[in-house]
């Protein structure tokens, strides 16, 4: 192979260089360590049960737990049967963000945690393999006085998994299950102030929805989002370091095309991952504060899977032209057997990513976990990938 312009440095140069870069490293380190805040906040919040008086139940109504127009509010389903509320009639009402504030574009995402809180009864057990059935809606509005608007609304199901670590018997009812945390919404962008929650359980014994879940008392939502304060500075980063990329990569391109010789593979490689370095930091996400993207997630994990490919296929074909032998190989298709389960490798992680965010786009509450058959095919989906990246350092 004929020597690579990094190659072909004095010494002198390469330190500097390499001093530059290292300096680079520190003064990112430091940013990130003395001005940024921690990436993201968790913020907790317990379920209000509203009571839905209405005798034909409105698809447009929504219920606030709090403020001048809350609902009508139980404490304890103790109170719903004293009234003879049925479990059909009530709705947790979740607000976010807490009272007196605000929800920001800066956030750019949020995602929900939820857990059931359910008491252990000796004749209303949770029954193995229990699925919750949830009629959820997510609303919206950007001041408090305006009516919602309905952003989603779905039917979910999310396996129990809860496990009650003292012996069942009469003496321990009342006591709760230790259940899994189970995920529940996630939104790509954050562009309004105000999110509005309203969950709601079903229960049809006929059709066996939302029976042997046991008895369950509260609904505790986490709402996970990233720092305004960290945004911006991820942001300024960003934005400072992209010029700074693309200069010394239009620099690096320059000396190649002013050498007598054509271009070799490993510079090519080194160009490649230079272009997939600098689309994984151009700041696009500026365009999130002021539009509603909600796909900018999603177009974050295509980013990132274009620039670790193409990293993974250039530390395989700096390895291949550095090796001590006489065979030539100049040419990218020499590589073919090392790159292409990285290809294949990279498509499948784009598919499962399609199948999770992909369908998150039209319905924050859908995972692909929530089910068994969709736990088995990601694990399965995953398993595939992994071989194929292990076929790959064995050929």
């Amino acid at each position: 192979m004929a020597g690579a312009i990094i190659e072909n440095m004095s010494t002198k140069k390469l330190v500097i260089v390499g001093v530059i870069l290292l300096l680079f490293q520190a003064f990112a380190f430091m940013v990130g360590g003395l001005i940024a805040p921690s990436p993201t906040t968790a913020v907790h919040y317990l379920a209000t049960k509203c009571v839905d008086t209405t005798k034909h139940r409105q698809e447009t109504k929504w219920f606030m737990p709090w403020g001048p127009n809350q609902c009508d509010k139980i404490r304890t389903f103790d109170d719903a049967m004293a009234k003879k509320i049925e479990a059909n009639n009530i709705v947790f009402a979740v607000h976010i963000p807490l009272p007196n504030k605000e929800m920001s574009p800066w956030f750019q995402f949020m995602v929900v945690i939820l857990q059931f809180d359910i008491a252990f009864k000796m004749y209303n057990q949770i029954e193995d393999g229990s699925m919750a059935t949830i009629d959820v809606g997510l609303a919206y509005r950007d001041d408090t006085v305006s009516e919602w608007t309905e952003m989603a609304h779905s039917f979910e199901h999310r396996k129990l998994t809860c496990n009650f670590t003292t012996s069942k018997t009469f003496e321990n009812e009342g006591r709760y299950y230790e259940c899994d945390l189970l995920p529940f919404m996630e939104v790509g962008s954050v562009a309004h102030k105000y999110y509005l929650l309203n969950i709601r359980l079903p229960v049809n014994e006929r059709k066996k929805v939302n029976v042997g879940i046991g008895e369950i008392k509260d609904i505790r939502l986490v709402s996970i989002h990233q720092n305004g304060g960290f945004t911006k500075v991820w942001f300024a980063m960003k934005t400072f370091l992209t010029p700074s990329i693309l200069i010394i990569m239009i620099w690096y391109w320059r000396r190649i095309t002013l050498m007598s010789r054509p271009p070799v593979l490993l510079e090519k490689v080194i160009l490649a991952l230079g272009i997939s370095m600098t689309f994984i930091n151009i700041p696009v996400e500026w365009f999130s504060v002021g539009f509603n993207w909600t796909w900018m997630l999603l177009f974050g994990d295509i980013r990132q899977g274009i620039f670790y490919s193409m990293l993974l296929s250039f530390w395989i074909i700096f390895c291949g032209e550095h090796l001590m032998d006489q065979m030539e190989r100049n040419r990218f298709s020499v590589y073919w057997k090392q790159v292409g389960p990285i290809v294949f490798g990279s498509f499948c992680l784009f598919i499962f990513d399609m199948c999770e965010r992909g369908v998150q786009l039209t319905n924050p509450f859908y995972s692909i976990w929530a089910s068994d058959v969709g736990t088995e095919l990601a694990v399965y989906f995953l398993s595939l990938i992994s071989s194929f990246f292990s076929l790959e350092y064995i050929v």
